[in-house]
């Protein structure tokens, strides 16, 4: 990412014509609706990004708008790299890969079915109950991992669990409410996600002032969101003492040590899974020297120290992975950053930025909003480090909820769409897994109501709640 960095520095910005930015911007639209349509044009949403980067990077090199050139490092010897290289978010592929891989290979040890029969025994058979215990679980793992590692992890319980109880049926109802659990989650600490690094950072919130300020957010909008869930997805309670009887002998009849072929490697996966969650939650703090490579790293670090157990015969996991998501993300960034040349990310802040001038409660509502709506159709980091470079130059005094209009914005952005998160995404790719067909216009209309109550709870928190808060 060092390397990125600097290539990125290393060329100085073109001079783009507006009509150049308003054709890239046009392109984005184009590309958000034939996702919108990707079931009436029979393309996978890899293909139509990839079209997508193939033509923008072609405008790119005929505009000249695109950064061209051998990278200088530090040590004054150059490199030479095609042109898209800097573009990619290499930490968000390698957590990807890297999450995909330890999951699979740790499942094989029995760990995954021996924690969602636990919980399944917990929670006595009752679905509703057994939505509000993963729901927590996705929520704290996003907080204290990562979105995209929480929703591997939950997703792949969540499947386990149902499967063993007979109720495959509600399992597109767990993973859509799963996979919004992610981006509340990653609004509860400082280092939950990165437009909460960025944002927060050049506003100077300290990490315990992010933690007070969010969680009464988060806690409010995880209850609203398992209570809306149960409901739109028909998750109801046991409603009577025969139901409640066969289904506590159901789940007693569950042996958790189903799936264990090995106590060794069973043991040997828990260490792994505890030193993992602790390796990715302490990954961005200062000082410390793995932290430096990325929770890309540690997750492809422990995904190889795993491989090691079947060194033989590693050719079935790599065999599984998901490479029609992986090509996704490559396209999608490849897209995003020739967009970012094409100052479409500049056109978006241009346009928001008369909301950030009004300096008031109605300036705060509707530049959240105008952030949600953005994010839920580009990537949300550059967009964050755009709208905080805006407030930065604006007087020091500007409306702290302006800030923290950003940061939820960008977070619960990605609830709209299937693409405004890369959480949302692989709970979308882990529905296909299991023969749960959903459209990205399928997506949208099943997530909307739920995108909605979760903007609308912003709003009116930032709005009312949020400045009477210590810290």
């Amino acid at each position: 990412m060092e390397i990125m960095m600097i290539a990125a520095a290393s060329h100085g910005a073109a001079e783009v014509a507006p009509w150049i930015t308003y054709l890239f911007t046009g392109l984005l639209g184009a590309m958000v609706l034939c996702l919108a349509l990707e079931e009436k044009i029979h393309a996978k949403k890899s293909v139509i990004v990839g079209v997508t980067a193939v033509v923008a990077l072609l405008l790119g090199a005929f505009t000249g708008i695109l950064p061209f050139g051998a990278v200088h490092l530090p040590n004054g010897h150059e490199m030479k790299l095609p042109v898209f290289i800097p573009g990619i978010e290499w930490g968000v592929i390698t957590i990807i890969l890297g999450s995909s891989l330890f999951v699979d290979v740790t499942s094989k040890s029995g760990l995954f079915t021996f924690i969602a029969i636990k919980l399944t025994k917990a929670s006595r058979g009752d679905p509703r109950r057994l939505l509000w215990f993963y729901g927590v679980m996705t929520v704290v793992f996003s907080a204290v991992l990562n979105n995209v590692t929480a929703m591997i992890i939950v997703g792949s319980l969540s499947a386990v669990s149902l499967g063993k109880l007979g109720q495959r049926g509600k399992l597109l109802g767990f993973l859509l409410v799963e996979g919004l659990l992610t981006n509340i989650g990653g609004l509860l600490t400082l280092i939950s996600s990165v437009p909460n690094i960025i944002v927060g950072t050049t506003a100077g919130i300290g990490f315990v002032t992010f933690f007070i300020k969010a969680s009464p957010y988060v806690i409010v909008a995880t209850a609203a969101t398992l209570v809306m869930g149960a409901r739109v997805f028909g998750i109801e309670p046991l409603k009577t003492d025969e139901e409640r009887a066969v289904a506590l002998t159901q789940v007693s009849s569950f042996d958790e040590r189903d799936g264990i072929e090995s106590m060794g490697f069973f043991w040997f996966g828990v260490a792994m899974l505890v030193l993992f969650i602790c390796f990715i939650a302490t990954a961005s703090f200062d000082g410390w020297p793995i932290g430096k490579l990325g929770m890309g790293f540690v997750a492809m670090m422990f995904a190889v120290v795993m491989l090691c157990k079947f060194k033989s015969s590693v050719g079935k996991f790599y065999s599984g992975i998901d490479w029609d998501l992986l090509f996704f993300f490559v396209y999608l960034f490849i897209a995003i950053y020739a967009m970012e040349q094409a100052l479409v990310l500049e056109l978006i802040g241009k346009g928001i930025e008369p909301i950030i001038g009004m300096s008031s409660k109605l300036g705060d509502g509707l530049l959240l909003v105008s952030s949600a709506l953005a994010s839920s159709v580009t990537d949300n980091i550059p967009l964050a480090a755009v709208l905080s470079n805006i407030l930065k130059s604006m007087d020091p005094a500007v409306d702290p909820g302006m800030w923290w209009s950003v940061i939820f914005g960008a977070n619960l952005g990605g609830n709209l769409t299937p693409i405004g998160s890369a959480s949302t995404l692989v709970a979308v790719t882990i529905m296909h897994k299991h023969d749960l067909k959903i459209s990205f216009m399928g997506f949208v209309k099943k997530a909307l109501p739920f995108a909605l109550l979760h903007i609308a709870l912003a709003t009116l928190y930032v709005l009312f709640v949020l400045t009477y808060l210590p810290g």
